[in-house]
């Protein structure tokens, strides 16, 4: 049965490999395909590289960071500015999947962080203070970079912009860290694609403790995301297969523009709301444990702009959430069909465990024109020993007054999901991302 019992027991084993010395990790970016890695992969340079955590610590911290995460986009749909302190911890220093992408001329190669629900790409900079990464962009090697112009549309488009020189300079917040970067310019590289003018952040300096270890490329629908930087060559059309912790290369992909997606495959309209049109909302209608379909009130479920509650997909959270009301039905339910006679523990977040094996149900999640139905390996996690069961799923939540249900990367895993931004549609179909 596929598990995260494979991805907790490598995360414990030493690390040894690195991009260079495995064979296996050699890049296999081609066309407008790019390889999408685990942050714990084989070939990630960001996997621990000593075994320091037990099964029941690395899931208390996962349980964690997801608990920033939610922090984050509660934030985000709540319009606030400035994002809570725990958040930081996930969005920057703790992604879940990357890729790799090549900036400036002659290319250097980065890993960058891969999230739909953020718009702006930044990196370190040489010469950055505070910046812990020891691969870095050097603008001063780059033939082709530029710095945005303070007069320039871009630059009204960031978060608190000043002008420096008459370049355009802007802070962010991330948690207890303070970034200061340049506005710039230069070409990207996407698999074979180069992208010119490419408008992004080059980190200069950073203080506090969430400071980035590599970059980040935001696949939001704002202005600077690169959807939007892409319309002519991308068509605002990508979508990305990601791949389960038992998957031995750990590598998925992402697939940029509209050539080569699937054809047939089944959708739900996307939903946007004003205030946050970054996020990818749909209509998630109704929830379905085995073939009972769960009462859930309405309103957990309902889409509204105003107070932003509804369903999104996202890419960094890594666990389910679902509002209270609708979790503890699903919840009920699930223990119902598992066997109401067997006891019930808990780890951390997850309310619902066992210590002796068990048969669980499918879970339908049922969009408007579109059902779901995640297979067991996408709804267990289990224990390095096979001891402890969780249904991998748990409320969202309650002290961050949380409106958002998140359909998260583990039940994403082994899925296409295509993001069809023109024709305002997100698909899902069964595929082995590997």
């Amino acid at each position: 049965m596929e598990t995260l019992q494979l991805f907790l027991s490598i995360l414990l084993l030493l690390s040894t490999s690195s991009l260079a010395q495995n064979p296996k990790c050699s890049v296999r970016d081609q066309g407008s395909t790019l390889e999408v890695l685990h942050v714990y992969s084989p070939c990630s340079p960001f996997r621990p590289s000593a075994p320091s955590l037990s099964w029941e610590e690395s899931i208390l911290q996962m349980q964690q960071k997801d608990q920033a995460r939610l922090q984050f986009l509660s934030s985000l749909v709540a319009g606030k500015s400035v994002v809570p302190v725990a958040s930081g911890r996930q969005i920057v220093q703790s992604p879940t999947y990357i890729l790799r992408a090549k900036i400036g001329t002659p290319p250097q190669t980065l890993l960058m962080a891969m999230d739909t629900s953020n718009d702006a790409a930044w990196v370190p900079c040489s010469g950055c203070v505070g910046c812990p990464s020891s691969t870095a962009f050097d603008s001063a090697k780059s033939t082709t970079y530029k710095n945005v112009a303070c007069k320039s549309p871009q630059c009204s488009q960031v978060s608190n912009p000043t002008c420096g020189g008459g370049a355009c300079l802007f802070n962010m917040t991330y948690g207890s860290s303070t970034f200061a970067a340049n506005l710039s310019r230069d070409t990207f590289t996407l698999a074979s694609d180069p992208i010119p003018n490419y408008t992004f952040g080059c980190i200069q300096k950073a203080t506090g403790s969430s400071v980035p270890p590599q970059g980040l490329l935001g696949l939001g629908r704002g202005p600077l995301s690169l959807l939007s930087q892409t319309q002519s060559l991308y068509k605002s059309t990508f979508s990305y297969c990601l791949p389960s912790f038992k998957s031995p290369g750990f590598s998925g992909s992402l697939r940029l523009g509209p050539t080569a997606q699937p054809l047939r495959i089944k959708s739900t309209p996307l939903l946007r709301n004003p205030r946050r049109s970054s996020l990818y909302y749909v209509n998630l209608v109704a929830i379905r444990v085995g073939r009972r379909i769960v009462d859930i009130p309405p309103a957990a479920l309902a889409f509204n702009p105003t107070t932003g509650s509804g369903t999104i997909f996202d890419s960094g959270t890594v666990f389910t959430r679902l509002v209270e009301p609708a979790y503890v039905a699903v919840r009920n339910e699930f223990r119902r069909r598992v066997g109401r006679n067997l006891t019930v523990t808990s780890l951390g977040g997850f309310d619902t465990c066992y210590s002796v094996p068990i048969v669980a149900p499918t879970m339908t999640f049922m969009f408007a024109g579109m059902n779901v139905t995640f297979p067991p390996d996408n709804l267990l996690i289990h224990s390095t020993a096979g001891s402890l069961t969780c249904l991998a799923m748990a409320a969202a939540p309650g002290d961050v007054n949380s409106v958002l249900n998140v359909i998260a990367n583990m039940q994403q895993q082994n899925h296409r999901v295509l993001y069809d931004v023109p024709n305002s549609r997100l698909g899902v179909a069964r595929e082995r991302c590997t």
